[in-house]
Protein backbone atom coordinates (compact mmCIF):
# COMPACT_ATOMS: atom_id res chain seq x y z
CA UNK A 1 0.00 0.00 0.00
CA UNK A 2 1.60 3.43 -0.60
CA UNK A 3 -1.05 5.81 0.02
CA UNK A 4 1.32 8.54 -1.13
CA UNK A 5 1.24 7.56 -4.94
CA UNK A 6 -2.48 7.66 -4.55
CA UNK A 7 -2.81 11.37 -3.39
CA UNK A 8 0.10 12.53 -5.35
CA UNK A 9 -2.59 11.82 -8.40
CA UNK A 10 -5.06 13.02 -6.45
CA UNK A 11 -3.59 16.37 -5.93
CA UNK A 12 -2.43 16.72 -9.41
CA UNK A 13 -6.02 15.99 -10.74
CA UNK A 14 -7.42 18.59 -8.44
CA UNK A 15 -4.84 21.30 -9.26
CA UNK A 16 -7.23 23.46 -11.34
CA UNK A 17 -9.37 23.70 -8.23
CA UNK A 18 -8.89 26.63 -5.41
CA UNK A 19 -7.03 25.30 -2.53
CA UNK A 20 -10.14 25.11 -0.15
CA UNK A 21 -11.95 22.59 -2.46
CA UNK A 22 -8.91 20.34 -3.26
CA UNK A 23 -8.67 20.34 0.23
CA UNK A 24 -12.01 19.66 1.48
CA UNK A 25 -12.23 16.97 -1.70
CA UNK A 26 -8.38 15.36 -0.51
CA UNK A 27 -10.05 15.52 3.40
CA UNK A 28 -13.57 13.22 2.05
CA UNK A 29 -11.29 11.16 -0.10
CA UNK A 30 -9.06 10.59 3.01
CA UNK A 31 -12.50 9.39 5.00
CA UNK A 32 -13.01 6.77 2.66
CA UNK A 33 -9.71 5.15 1.95
CA UNK A 34 -9.90 5.29 6.31
CA UNK A 35 -13.52 3.25 6.38
CA UNK A 36 -13.56 0.68 8.84
CA UNK A 37 -16.93 -1.40 8.19
CA UNK A 38 -18.27 -3.43 10.32
CA UNK A 39 -20.21 -6.60 9.37
CA UNK A 40 -22.86 -8.39 11.49
CA UNK A 41 -23.10 -12.19 11.66
CA UNK A 42 -26.16 -13.85 13.00
CA UNK A 43 -27.18 -17.27 13.42
CA UNK A 44 -27.96 -20.17 16.29
CA UNK A 45 -25.41 -21.55 17.88
CA UNK A 46 -23.36 -24.27 15.90
CA UNK A 47 -24.48 -22.47 12.57
CA UNK A 48 -20.66 -22.13 12.32
CA UNK A 49 -20.21 -18.06 12.48
CA UNK A 50 -16.38 -18.49 13.41
CA UNK A 51 -15.02 -21.37 11.09
CA UNK A 52 -16.76 -18.76 8.43
CA UNK A 53 -15.05 -15.96 9.33
CA UNK A 54 -11.48 -17.79 9.43
CA UNK A 55 -12.16 -19.07 5.94
CA UNK A 56 -13.25 -15.61 4.68
CA UNK A 57 -10.62 -13.16 6.18
CA UNK A 58 -7.11 -12.93 6.46
CA UNK A 59 -7.07 -10.31 9.66
CA UNK A 60 -5.79 -11.19 13.04
CA UNK A 61 -8.68 -11.80 15.14
CA UNK A 62 -9.11 -9.73 18.74
CA UNK A 63 -12.30 -9.72 20.77
CA UNK A 64 -13.27 -6.23 21.83
CA UNK A 65 -15.97 -7.41 24.21
CA UNK A 66 -16.57 -9.23 27.13
CA UNK A 67 -19.28 -11.46 27.37
CA UNK A 68 -19.84 -12.00 30.35
CA UNK A 69 -19.30 -8.26 31.33
CA UNK A 70 -22.78 -7.65 29.46
CA UNK A 71 -24.94 -10.53 27.68
CA UNK A 72 -27.09 -8.11 25.86
CA UNK A 73 -23.72 -6.47 24.44
CA UNK A 74 -23.12 -8.46 20.95
CA UNK A 75 -19.19 -9.61 20.71
CA UNK A 76 -17.52 -7.58 19.23
CA UNK A 77 -14.37 -8.65 17.07
CA UNK A 78 -11.63 -6.35 15.36
CA UNK A 79 -9.99 -7.75 12.28
CA UNK A 80 -6.84 -5.90 11.35
CA UNK A 81 -4.33 -6.42 7.89
CA UNK A 82 -1.55 -4.02 7.99
CA UNK A 83 -2.76 -0.71 9.00
CA UNK A 84 -6.81 -1.57 8.04
CA UNK A 85 -9.47 -2.52 10.75
CA UNK A 86 -12.46 -3.92 10.04
CA UNK A 87 -15.06 -4.95 12.79
CA UNK A 88 -17.46 -8.46 12.80
CA UNK A 89 -19.95 -8.02 15.31
CA UNK A 90 -21.97 -11.83 16.44
CA UNK A 91 -24.94 -11.45 16.98
CA UNK A 92 -26.90 -13.71 19.20
CA UNK A 93 -29.40 -16.57 16.88
CA UNK A 94 -32.95 -15.95 17.66
CA UNK A 95 -34.94 -18.69 18.31
CA UNK A 96 -33.27 -20.57 21.13
CA UNK A 97 -35.19 -19.04 23.98
CA UNK A 98 -38.47 -17.28 23.71
CA UNK A 99 -37.50 -14.74 26.59
CA UNK A 100 -34.27 -13.23 25.27
CA UNK A 101 -35.87 -12.78 21.65
CA UNK A 102 -38.07 -9.93 23.17
CA UNK A 103 -34.65 -8.88 24.77
CA UNK A 104 -32.96 -9.16 21.35
CA UNK A 105 -35.48 -7.23 19.22
CA UNK A 106 -34.34 -4.38 21.15
CA UNK A 107 -30.62 -5.00 20.51
CA UNK A 108 -30.69 -5.67 16.68
CA UNK A 109 -32.82 -2.48 16.36
CA UNK A 110 -30.22 -0.74 18.02
CA UNK A 111 -27.15 -2.09 16.07
CA UNK A 112 -28.89 -2.60 13.02
CA UNK A 113 -28.37 1.11 11.77
CA UNK A 114 -24.46 1.12 12.86
CA UNK A 115 -24.36 -2.19 10.24
CA UNK A 116 -23.29 -2.09 6.79
CA UNK A 117 -23.97 -5.60 6.42
CA UNK A 118 -25.57 -8.72 8.51
CA UNK A 119 -24.50 -12.23 7.20
CA UNK A 120 -26.87 -14.08 8.50
CA UNK A 121 -26.49 -18.23 8.42
CA UNK A 122 -28.88 -20.48 8.25
CA UNK A 123 -27.76 -24.28 9.19
CA UNK A 124 -28.65 -26.41 6.09
CA UNK A 125 -30.04 -28.88 8.41
CA UNK A 126 -32.28 -26.50 10.47
CA UNK A 127 -35.69 -26.96 9.97
CA UNK A 128 -37.19 -24.47 12.74
CA UNK A 129 -37.30 -21.43 10.71
CA UNK A 130 -40.90 -20.12 11.88
CA UNK A 131 -39.32 -18.03 14.64
CA UNK A 132 -36.08 -16.88 12.21
CA UNK A 133 -39.00 -15.87 9.70
CA UNK A 134 -40.87 -13.73 12.33
CA UNK A 135 -37.95 -11.79 13.10
CA UNK A 136 -37.32 -11.63 9.87
CA UNK A 137 -40.13 -9.70 9.09
CA UNK A 138 -40.82 -7.75 12.63
CA UNK A 139 -37.64 -6.38 12.99
CA UNK A 140 -35.18 -6.57 10.54
CA UNK A 141 -38.52 -5.24 8.52
CA UNK A 142 -38.39 -3.01 4.78
CA UNK A 143 -36.00 -0.68 6.69
CA UNK A 144 -33.04 -3.19 6.80
CA UNK A 145 -33.44 -5.61 4.23
CA UNK A 146 -31.38 -4.72 2.14
CA UNK A 147 -28.23 -4.91 4.59
CA UNK A 148 -29.03 -8.57 4.67
CA UNK A 149 -27.76 -11.72 3.05
CA UNK A 150 -28.95 -14.96 4.17
CA UNK A 151 -26.31 -17.81 3.98
CA UNK A 152 -27.05 -21.40 4.28
CA UNK A 153 -24.24 -23.03 6.14
CA UNK A 154 -22.67 -26.54 6.69
CA UNK A 155 -23.89 -27.70 3.28
CA UNK A 156 -21.77 -30.84 3.60
CA UNK A 157 -24.90 -31.94 6.10
CA UNK A 158 -27.43 -31.71 3.40
CA UNK A 159 -28.86 -35.27 3.41
CA UNK A 160 -28.13 -37.93 1.67
CA UNK A 161 -24.85 -37.00 3.55
CA UNK A 162 -22.23 -39.00 1.73
CA UNK A 163 -19.03 -38.21 3.63
CA UNK A 164 -16.47 -38.44 0.70
CA UNK A 165 -15.31 -35.32 0.60
CA UNK A 166 -17.40 -33.64 -1.71
CA UNK A 167 -21.41 -32.82 -2.20
CA UNK A 168 -23.81 -35.17 -4.18
CA UNK A 169 -25.59 -34.42 -6.96
CA UNK A 170 -29.24 -35.39 -4.75
CA UNK A 171 -26.99 -33.20 -2.19
CA UNK A 172 -26.79 -30.03 -4.52
CA UNK A 173 -30.52 -30.33 -5.32
CA UNK A 174 -31.97 -30.42 -2.17
CA UNK A 175 -29.52 -27.03 -1.40
CA UNK A 176 -31.12 -25.98 -4.26
CA UNK A 177 -34.56 -26.75 -2.68
CA UNK A 178 -33.56 -24.84 0.83
CA UNK A 179 -32.34 -21.94 -1.36
CA UNK A 180 -35.97 -21.48 -2.89
CA UNK A 181 -37.98 -22.24 0.35
CA UNK A 182 -35.15 -19.80 2.13
CA UNK A 183 -36.52 -17.07 -1.06
CA UNK A 184 -40.20 -17.84 -0.40
CA UNK A 185 -39.81 -17.59 3.59
CA UNK A 186 -37.75 -14.25 3.52
CA UNK A 187 -38.18 -12.88 0.16
CA UNK A 188 -34.72 -11.44 0.78
CA UNK A 189 -33.55 -8.37 -1.29
CA UNK A 190 -30.21 -10.19 -2.30
CA UNK A 191 -30.12 -13.90 -3.71
CA UNK A 192 -29.40 -16.72 -0.89
CA UNK A 193 -26.02 -18.58 -0.54
CA UNK A 194 -24.83 -21.79 0.20
CA UNK A 195 -21.22 -22.91 1.72
CA UNK A 196 -19.09 -25.37 3.34
CA UNK A 197 -16.19 -24.21 5.09
CA UNK A 198 -15.45 -28.09 5.23
CA UNK A 199 -15.18 -28.68 1.57
CA UNK A 200 -14.14 -25.01 0.93
CA UNK A 201 -17.56 -24.94 -1.32
CA UNK A 202 -19.67 -22.04 -2.41
CA UNK A 203 -17.08 -19.60 -0.35
CA UNK A 204 -16.13 -17.76 -3.49
CA UNK A 205 -19.55 -17.29 -5.02
CA UNK A 206 -20.67 -16.12 -1.50
CA UNK A 207 -17.50 -13.64 -1.17
CA UNK A 208 -18.04 -12.18 -4.49
CA UNK A 209 -22.13 -11.28 -3.60
CA UNK A 210 -21.01 -10.06 -0.08
CA UNK A 211 -18.84 -7.10 -2.12
CA UNK A 212 -22.07 -6.95 -3.70
CA UNK A 213 -24.30 -5.92 -1.58
CA UNK A 214 -21.82 -4.07 0.75
CA UNK A 215 -22.39 -0.01 1.07
CA UNK A 216 -19.80 1.15 -1.86
CA UNK A 217 -17.76 3.13 0.87
CA UNK A 218 -17.17 -0.68 2.62
CA UNK A 219 -16.43 -2.73 -0.56
CA UNK A 220 -13.06 -1.69 -0.30
CA UNK A 221 -11.67 -2.00 2.84
CA UNK A 222 -13.41 -5.13 3.03
CA UNK A 223 -11.73 -6.56 -0.24
CA UNK A 224 -8.36 -5.75 2.17
CA UNK A 225 -9.47 -8.15 4.53
CA UNK A 226 -10.62 -10.98 2.14
CA UNK A 227 -8.57 -14.19 2.16
CA UNK A 228 -6.41 -14.18 -1.56
CA UNK A 229 -8.07 -16.93 -3.04
CA UNK A 230 -11.60 -14.42 -2.78
CA UNK A 231 -9.63 -11.45 -3.85
CA UNK A 232 -11.23 -12.57 -7.66
CA UNK A 233 -11.05 -10.08 -10.20
CA UNK A 234 -15.15 -9.96 -10.04
CA UNK A 235 -14.81 -8.64 -6.31
CA UNK A 236 -11.78 -6.37 -6.92
CA UNK A 237 -13.71 -4.82 -10.09
CA UNK A 238 -16.13 -4.12 -8.42
CA UNK A 239 -14.44 -2.53 -5.38
CA UNK A 240 -12.48 -0.02 -7.80
CA UNK A 241 -15.79 1.07 -9.29
CA UNK A 242 -17.47 1.32 -5.41
CA UNK A 243 -14.37 3.63 -4.91
CA UNK A 244 -14.67 5.69 -8.22
CA UNK A 245 -18.22 6.09 -7.72
CA UNK A 246 -18.04 7.37 -4.03
CA UNK A 247 -15.15 10.07 -4.69
CA UNK A 248 -17.13 10.85 -7.95
CA UNK A 249 -19.98 11.37 -4.61
CA UNK A 250 -17.40 13.38 -2.59
CA UNK A 251 -17.14 15.97 -5.54
CA UNK A 252 -20.59 16.18 -5.88
CA UNK A 253 -21.38 16.71 -1.94
CA UNK A 254 -18.51 19.66 -2.43
CA UNK A 255 -19.99 21.42 -5.81
CA UNK A 256 -23.41 21.16 -3.59
CA UNK A 257 -22.18 23.76 -0.78
CA UNK A 258 -24.63 26.68 -1.04
CA UNK A 259 -22.06 29.47 -1.24
CA UNK A 260 -19.92 27.92 -3.56
CA UNK A 261 -18.88 30.47 -6.39
CA UNK A 262 -20.56 29.31 -10.08
CA UNK A 263 -17.32 29.26 -11.60
CA UNK A 264 -15.37 27.14 -8.55
CA UNK A 265 -18.77 24.48 -9.17
CA UNK A 266 -18.00 24.97 -13.42
CA UNK A 267 -14.57 23.55 -12.32
CA UNK A 268 -15.35 21.31 -10.30
CA UNK A 269 -17.71 19.38 -12.34
CA UNK A 270 -15.03 19.92 -15.61
CA UNK A 271 -12.87 17.79 -13.22
CA UNK A 272 -15.02 15.36 -11.87
CA UNK A 273 -14.64 12.56 -14.67
CA UNK A 274 -11.12 13.11 -14.60
CA UNK A 275 -11.32 12.42 -10.88
CA UNK A 276 -13.10 9.29 -10.85
CA UNK A 277 -10.61 7.39 -13.70
CA UNK A 278 -7.89 8.57 -11.25
CA UNK A 279 -9.29 6.71 -8.11
CA UNK A 280 -9.71 3.33 -10.25
CA UNK A 281 -6.35 3.94 -12.04
CA UNK A 282 -4.87 4.31 -8.07
CA UNK A 283 -6.94 1.83 -6.03
CA UNK A 284 -4.11 -0.49 -5.55
CA UNK A 285 -2.07 1.78 -3.63
CA UNK A 286 -4.72 2.48 -0.97
CA UNK A 287 -6.25 -1.27 -1.08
Amino acid sequence: MNNSEGLKSFHQSLSGLPQWASERILQQINQLTDYEPVIGILGKTGAGKSSLCNALFVGEVSPVSDVAACTREPLRFRLQVGERFMTIVDLPGVGESGARDTEYAALYREQLPRLDLVLWLIKADDRALGVDEHFYHQVIGEAYRHKVLFIISQSDKTEPTSGNGQLSAAQKQNISRKICLLHDLFQPVHPVCAVSVRLQWGLRVMAERMIKCLPREASSPVVGQLQSPFRTTTVQEKARDDFGETVGAALDAVSAFPLIPAPVRAVIQAVRNTVVSVARAVWNFFF
